[in-house]
């Protein structure tokens, strides 16, 4: 196995820069958030567990505010969603974007302002368009040509529905090319291209029951260089601009999505939200400039970047395997709660919590206790080289699209979520159960 230098490996244990600001040491090696112990959480709630800081997650909305005054954001709930996390984000001032029927219900449900919501999704299921018009919901984002007719049949002669189309601006950016949605040849939109952006717009303005508010775009996901952004918003208002020459319409609104970059470990990139806000209404007002076209009401959907950094997820280590060359620690979750990694390869810094080591640190692997070879948590990271059963380990910025993709693999039940404020801990979501899952079953 490999063993580190002491001084590095302290020196790693004690970065917390990726950890939710109100992280706390305690004696022995332990650490707090939200004033709450993770020890004394793994003890109360059982593991795996997924510890969320309200404040944090407050904290971020507020930032969103502040930077952006003149914008709407938008939370994206993909990222996680829960009836608490709705609560926060509404008092906190900010609208949802939501991608089903079931995000959409679940949010109004917990009393979210429909009209303050925006409905995205490539292929909406007759049930999501329904909903969305029952509960009225604020805008609509259409992504391909099929949308269109059904969905102005589906409001009715005499009815009317806000909506945008999504488009691509042949712009690459992204972390993984599993999540770059800028780019011509995937999925979503209609691509600037090849004109079926241009032939949407037309059609779209051609129905009455649809309110052409504006464009939408998102380029991709975990982006830490505003540079992208800057060429995509100088795409959109080119588009806005012959939109008007074309039809005569001027676009009151223009949503550049979300995406935005933190960083996972200590020592990565994370976009500068400062700067985004700065540089991009620059850009936006510059090329509005230009074209001669009034500044549209600019919408951001950021998601990641406010869920990610306030979760932690605790896992208890079951076993220890020593090779010739490598070292793997098992643990009580995986990709079952956390497929991130096997999808994308993406990198976490866990550490461990609830007593000191007393052994240099080693090179280690994280596993899950899934049956595939693929279910890593964390590749090649520092772990004291004591490490054994029992032993509790934490990994930050785990709030975002870790639950809200977990799957029932092995049928080993999704993990609860605490949350945690001002020395208080509480559950949000209990753990799924085997009698969930016996419940669904109903064959013989």
């Amino acid at each position: 196995m490999t063993i580190t230098a002491p001084s590095k490996a302290a020196a790693d244990a004690d970065d917390l820069s990726v950890w939710p600001a109100s992280t706390g040491r305690l004696p022995h090696g332990g650490l707090s958030v939200g004033g709450v112990p993770l020890a004394e959480i793994a003890d109360r709630f059982d593991t795996p567990v997924y510890v969320l800081d309200e404040g944090e997650v407050r904290a971020r909305c507020r930032t969103y505010r502040d930077a952006f005054p003149d914008a709407d954001v938008l939370y994206a709930a993909k990222a996680f969603l829960s009836r608490a996390m709705v609560r926060w984000v509404d008092e906190e001032g900010l609208g949802l974007d939501v991608c089903s029927a079931g995000e959409l219900e679940l949010a109004v449900t917990a009393g979210f302002p429909p009209e303050r919501m925006v409905l995205h999704g490539n292929a909406k299921s007759p049930h999501d368009i329904e909903a969305a018009l029952r509960l009225g919901v604020g805008r609509i984002v259409i992504d391909g040509p099929s949308e269109i007719a059904r969905l102005a049949a589906m409001v009715g002669t005499g009815g009317s529905q806000k909506v945008m189309v999504r488009v691509v601006p042949g712009i690459t950016a992204g972390g993984h090319e599993k999540i770059r949605t800028g780019t011509d040849g995937q999925k979503f939109g209609l691509s600037l291209t090849d004109g079926s952006a241009q032939h949407a717009i037309a059609r779209v303005l051609g129905q009455p029951q649809l309110e052409l508010t504006g464009l939408h775009c998102h380029i991709g996901s975990q982006i830490t260089d505003v540079k992208p952004y800057l060429a995509a918003v100088r795409r959109m208002v080119g588009l806005m601009a012959r939109v008007r020459d074309a039809h005569g319409v001027v676009l009151p609104e223009l949503d550049m999505g979300g995406g935005h970059g933190i960083a996972y470990r200590p020592g990565e990139p994370a976009l500068d939200l400062t700067a985004l806000a700065r540089r991009l209404r620059t850009a936006l007002v510059e090329s509005c400039a230009a074209a001669g076209l009034a500044v549209p009401r600019l919408t951001i959907e950021p998601g990641r970047a406010v869920a990610g950094p306030a979760g932690v997820a605790l896992y208890r280590v079951l076993a220890v395997k020593r090779t010739c060359d490598r070292v793997f620690v098992a643990v009580d979750g995986g990709m079952s709660d956390n497929p991130r990694p096997a999808l994308y390869g993406v990198r976490y810094a866990p550490r461990l919590v609830g007593r000191r080591p007393a052994a240099q640190a080693c090179v280690a692997t994280v596993v899950g206790r899934h049956c595939e070879a693929g279910d890593v948590l964390a590749a090649d990271v520092e772990l004291p080289g004591d490490v054994r059963p029992g032993d509790l380990l934490a990994v930050p910025v785990a709030g975002a699209y870790q639950l809200s993709m977990a799957s029932g693999y092995n049928l080993v039940g999704r993990p609860p979520v605490v949350a945690v404020d001002n020395g208080a801990a509480r559950l949000l979501m209990r753990r799924e159960t085997l009698a969930d899952f016996r419940s669904r079953d109903i064959g013989d």
